[in-house]
């Protein structure tokens, strides 16, 4: 009998292949849109993931890694003398404009390094070496800003100079990060040439980096520092997840993104429950005839779920299959955005799962109400 019903379904070529081709687009949007929306996210956090250090400080009203309120140079001081500190460093983050040698600007984001120790340095350099960073006006760029200057007509290179608030930039490397919620290219100094190159205020520090002694809990760090007057300490993890929950907030991003998957879910319903009905109507007298042979509503029910997750499986599959490949696509070129973890899969698959269930109980009401004369007529 199930064997029966699927050749029911497959009999009918036109009715499936709409079928998966509804379904197959229900899932591309659901999974492509929200693997989007998580490397949206994920692109938010990338000064956390791009400067690897345990323990973050900054003002005690910072919420998110992208928000900056300037500190005075001596908390670092102050950061260094609480107990279970093993060291203490400061960063400068800010964006600031670079005038390129044509004339045109380009924003960017100012890394300033500890000059002695290069905490926060890039991972990974593609040219030049990071210890040349110590070299008069030296900077390293990142790969995007290598793209950025390159639509303004500049061939960024080892070697290359242009200006930060009217002071020469030597590019002496040249590194790969991760891209950033604000799209804007990153450019590595020293943290004394940073404060050269930002515009005069009083207080000009960004965070403090820290790191604990190896016999020190890191809780135990991080409650000690948010003991210090004005400051807050925060676990990179902690700080990744809070910047994500802050933009998840603070911003339309998960409206916009919501709406589309939520049209994504109509239109499989829409698509899979109307065709699939026309294919129930079209059969019934098969499924009157089986039930005048005696065939209970149980073996019709396990028939018709058959045939339904049949539809949505093959549906799923070539759904998520062209996401990965569309995801394969857009990772090579950097954007836009792509990250899709396992729960996208899940909640895709559970969809698919409610739209087949739904279409399936719409075409057994149908079954059902079918009186077994209809084979007569």
């Amino acid at each position: 009998m199930l064997r029966l019903a699927l050749k029911m379904l497959f009999g009918d070529r036109a009715k499936y292949a709409m079928l998966v081709c509804g379904l197959s687009f229900c899932a591309l949007l659901m999974t492509q849109q929200s693997s989007v929306f998580c490397g949206l996210l994920l692109w938010s956090t990338a000064t956390v993931r791009n400067i690897q250090v345990p323990i973050w400080v900054a003002d005690e009203k910072v919420e998110q890694v992208n928000e900056v309120v300037p500190l005075r140079d001596v908390e670092v001081q102050r950061v260094r003398s609480v107990p279970g500190v093993d060291w203490a460093v400061p960063l400068f983050w800010n964006i600031l404009q670079a005038r390129l040698p044509d004339g045109t600007f380009q924003a960017i984001q100012l890394t300033g390094l500890d000059s002695a120790t290069l905490v926060g340095r890039p991972v990974k350099m593609q040219a030049g070496r990071i210890e040349d960073l110590r070299l008069p006006n030296a900077v390293i760029v990142d790969q995007v800003a290598i793209k950025k200057f390159a639509r303004k007509g500049i061939a960024l290179r080892v070697g290359s100079t242009f200006e930060i608030n009217d002071k020469e930039a030597r590019v002496v490397g040249i590194c790969e990060t991760y891209r950033s919620f604000l799209g804007q290219p990153y450019v590595f100094t020293t943290y004394s040439r940073a404060l050269e190159y930002s515009p005069p205020q009083r207080k000009k520090l960004c965070f403090v980096l820290v790191q604990p002694r190896a016999d020190t809990p890191l809780a135990t760090v991080l409650e000690r520092i948010n003991q210090l007057r004005g400051l807050r300490a925060f676990a990179a993890d902690d700080f990744a997840w809070k910047t994500i929950v802050w933009y998840f907030v603070n911003t339309g991003i998960p409206i916009s993104f919501g709406i589309v998957v939520l049209l994504g879910v109509v239109v499989g319903v829409a698509i899979a429950g109307q065709t699939f009905y026309l294919f129930i109507h079209e059969n019934l007298r098969f499924m009157a005839a089986l039930k005048a042979m005696g065939a209970g509503m149980g073996m019709l029910a396990r028939m018709v779920f058959l045939q339904a997750f049949t539809v949505g499986f093959t549906g799923y599959g070539f759904g998520v299959g062209l996401t990965a490949l569309f995801g394969n696509a857009v990772l090579t070129r950097g954007e836009p955005p792509f990250y899709m973890p396992w729960q996208i899969l899940v909640f895709t698959g559970v969809v698919i799962v409610l739209i087949c269930c739904l279409s399936a109980l719409v075409g057994l009401v149908k079954i059902a109400r079918a009186e077994v004369a209809i084979v007569f007529k």
